[in-house]
């Protein structure tokens, strides 16, 4: 991030560039022994960030009661949304500490004496889940 991004924006997730939503798709379709149909694509969701996706079955339906069904796939759309899990303290600046309360989770960071190592695991920062 650039010194003059707004880290807070980020931290609201407004910045959220989707970098890996797509192999991340990618992965949990081939677990779910589906495909992934084109990209992830970026949306807006109650205004959180999101992405969209389509899969299809890498198997077909097979026997069913309904006739000229046996060799269709299924096909499924999703949205995954990125909503923080934070609430910054009111005491923000550029060169003030900021305590984060992440879902009942305190997280201190001092910009004076910062370290990326300093920050949490992005699962406590945000959560992903799916809207439809």
């Amino acid at each position: 991030m650039g010194q003059d991004e707004d880290w807070l924006d980020w931290l609201d997730g407004d910045l959220a560039q989707g970098a890996g939503a797509t192999a991340a798709a990618q992965q949990l379709a081939a677990e779910n022994d589906a495909t992934l149909q084109g990209g992830a694509v970026p949306t807006e969701v109650n205004g959180y960030p999101g992405y969209e996706v389509a899969v299809r079955t890498n198997y077909t339906v097979g026997e069913s009661v309904i006739p000229g069904t046996e060799g269709m796939h299924a096909n499924a759309h999703a949205t995954a949304v990125i909503q923080p899990r934070c609430d910054i303290g009111p005491d923000v600046g550029p060169e003030k500490a900021v305590e984060l309360d992440c879902d009942g989770e305190i997280v201190d960071i001092d910009p004076e004496n910062f370290e990326l190592d300093d920050l949490p695991d992005a699962s406590v920062l945000f959560s992903v889940h799916l809207a439809e």
